[in-house]
């Protein structure tokens, strides 16, 4: 990994990106997002500070617990004078996305559960069809995907063209 010198205090994107392991293309994409930032060069090259670094590592952090980017930057727009995230941040708010993580490792134990009542129809309109459709109203109503109101006799001969009509 290259060493950025303690002197430089702000760094290119493509020393960000060596020095964070991200590709390029996702430190546009978070900067994009307001995860991070950067003022522009009179050649309008992007410039990054060195705290970006720290905020780029926590992003990632995040991103591969599976917290949603959208989540990450309400985090990040918490800290006052949208400071670097530290331990303390890390650690209270890792806390509060514990819950919402519990809730998802809940789901997905449930869908794994239930992906063996899947008989593989390939339509996946069974009577009760706990992966395509998990929360079904209707399903108690009626089986299949039959969404859209039937059409009386009377509708089907008023949709019919002339040719029909007379035979």
């Amino acid at each position: 990994m290259p060493q950025i010198p303690q002197t430089l205090h702000e760094l290119t994107v493509g020393q960000l990106s060596a020095r964070s392991g991200a590709a390029v293309s996702a430190l546009h994409f978070y900067e994009s997002k307001g995860l991070i930032s950067s003022r522009r060069t009179s050649g309008n090259q992007r410039r990054y500070t060195r705290d970006a670094l720290r905020r780029v590592a926590f992003v990632r952090a995040a991103q591969r617990v599976g917290i949603p980017l959208a989540t990450i930057r309400e985090a990040l727009a918490e800290l006052p004078d949208e400071r670097t995230p530290n331990r303390e941040d890390w650690a209270r708010l890792s806390m509060a996305w514990r819950s919402e993580l519990d809730d998802r490792i809940k789901q997905l134990g449930r869908l794994r559960d239930h992906l063996t009542e899947c008989i593989g129809c390939g339509c996946l309109s069974l009577e009760a069809c706990v992966l395509s459709n998990p929360d079904d109203i209707t399903g108690g109503e009626m089986d299949g995907s039959r969404l859209m109101p039937e059409r009386r006799p009377r509708d089907r001969d008023a949709s019919a063209g002339p040719a029909e009509e007379h035979g």
